[in-house]
């Protein structure tokens, strides 16, 4: 796919197309953008409206994404790995164990036993820890991958890697490529939206990193809710302008900045900001209602745990993702966890409480927006995800309540909804969950799945900067089939 680029101009008679471009300040080539995007002809609209909505690579079998970011890195074994072996092994040393493997190497201890219970659920059998009482009802719905593995032992890196698909900052997200490829089914909204950790716990180790677009034009970035005040700065207008005052602002504006744009060819940027303050506008007709999740009646409100104090802050999170997608927005992303070990699922010290406390906050929110999604058919088209930056170790990391250390060897990751294999597992871990062993999955293979199940290729959804041709996926990646429908 070619990078998006503003319109050529030249010195000889102006075609219609510039015409249109240059008449009446621009609104003509809006117009045309507006239809263009109709006709799904979209090579032509994206110079003006790069989140236009583009056609995808081949079919898809979804069309929106919402990926709950587990932040700090859930232990596989705790969660939805099952591993019988680790008791029987309880306080025994791991022969041949590298203690660098994690990030405290002087507080190694012995193989650690899951102070949870692990039970049976659904016709599947899957074996859930006795902390996702609800999500244990979905897991037919879901499909599980036991052999995740990434690159760095380190917050920052590893979660840079999982969002971005390399362990470095300045590259752009799996939602900016998302949108980049996709564009737009909302004009009034933006296309990708995070939500962060509410309860002033911070944000995720690299901040808004995490959801830039990198290279990509700025128009691809994801738009941050604030966890705390209103969502979105400016959502309202100043009172002593009305309607009226403020479109004719915009239209100036937008006169200004489509001169400087002719003079300007080669700068893209430039063609996001205008579309920018448009789309900012048209927020504010829209965003409110989108937001007002109290509109909501009150039997769904409950569903997704709006009536539990221990919960009720995630569940508006993702009642709110429900609503964004149903409008149109194509990705959701929503951080459980904030900055690093208590504050998020960064369990160095008492994994037990660490682990029951997050998972009381997060179990029946997204258990209900599994279930609403699913009544009101949403399911089959959106893809949820669930998953860290990386695992944790088998062993005890030494502490008054031992914790376990990070685990880049291995991780779990569950997808549902959007064409995906429900009730079935990928992959294995070895018999203590240290090392993936069976069916590997990279991040760039969990990358490649989520765009292919967006009809995507994630080889061919590139865009050129300094010469270079770079995708999410690097120069690896390969669809995880055996999960599919």
């Amino acid at each position: 796919m070619n990078p998006l680029r503003p319109l050529r101009t030249a010195n000889t008679a102006l075609s219609r197309r510039q015409m249109l471009q240059r008449c009446g300040s621009g609104a003509g080539m809006l117009g045309l953008a507006a239809l263009l995007a109709d006709e799904r002809a979209l090579a032509a609209s994206s110079a003006i409206d790069p989140l236009a909505p583009r056609a995808p690579h081949f079919a898809s079998k979804a069309k929106r994404v919402i990926w709950f970011f587990i932040n700090g890195g859930p232990s596989q074994v705790d969660t939805f790995d099952y591993k019988p072996e680790l008791a029987k092994a309880d306080g025994k040393q791991l022969e041949g164990f590298d203690k660098f493997t994690g990030f405290f190497a002087n507080s190694v201890g012995g193989v650690m036993k899951s102070p949870f219970q692990f039970t049976p659920r659904g016709q599947s059998g899957k074996m859930v820890s006795e902390i996702f009482p609800h999500l244990g009802e979905h897991v037919d719905k879901m499909a599980f991958i036991h052999s995740g593995h990434t690159e760095s032992n380190n917050h920052s890196p590893a979660l840079f890697m999982m969002n971005c698909g390399l362990p470095r900052m300045g590259y752009p997200c799996v939602g900016s490529w998302v949108t980049y490829g996709l564009g737009s089914e909302s004009r009034n909204l933006p296309a990708f939206v995070v939500m962060s950790d509410p309860l002033n716990r911070g944000l995720p180790k690299g901040q808004a990193s995490n959801w830039s677009a990198g290279f990509l034009p700025g128009a691809f970035q994801g738009t941050w809710l604030k966890p705390q005040g209103a969502p979105i700065d400016n959502l309202q207008r100043p009172a002593a302008m009305n309607d009226a005052q403020q479109r004719a602002q915009l239209d100036f504006l937008s006169q200004l900045n489509s001169l400087h744009r002719e003079q300007q060819a080669n700068e893209a940027e430039l063609t996001a900001r205008i579309e920018s303050y448009e789309l900012a506008y048209r927020m504010q007709m829209s965003a409110p209602e989108a937001l007002a999740i109290d509109q909501e009646p009150e039997h769904v409100q409950k569903l997704y745990g709006l009536d539990q104090p221990h919960c009720k802050h995630f569940a508006k999170q993702c009642l709110t993702a429900r609503r964004m997608v149903e409008r149109g927005v194509r990705f959701v992303q929503i951080y459980s966890g904030g900055m690093e070990n208590q504050r998020s699922w960064d369990g160095h010290n008492d994994i037990k409480g660490n682990h029951a406390g997050f998972a009381k906050e997060t179990d029946q929110p997204i258990a209900g927006l599994l279930a609403d999604l699913e009544q009101r058919g949403l399911l089959d088209e959106t893809l949820v995800i669930w998953c860290g930056e990386f695992g944790r170790l088998p062993v005890a990391q030494k502490a008054a309540k031992p914790g376990r250390d990070h685990n880049p060897h291995c991780f779990t990751a569950w997808l549902a909804g959007g064409g995906i294999k429900g009730g079935v597992s990928h992959g294995e871990s070895d018999e203590i969950g240290h090392k993936a062993a069976v069916d590997k999955v990279h991040v760039n293979d969990l990358h490649a799945t989520i765009l292919h199940q967006l009809g995507l290729n994630h080889e061919q959804l590139t865009y050129t900067y300094n010469g270079r041709r770079f995708r999410l996926t690097d120069v690896g990646g390969n669809v995880i089939h055996n999960i599919i429908a």
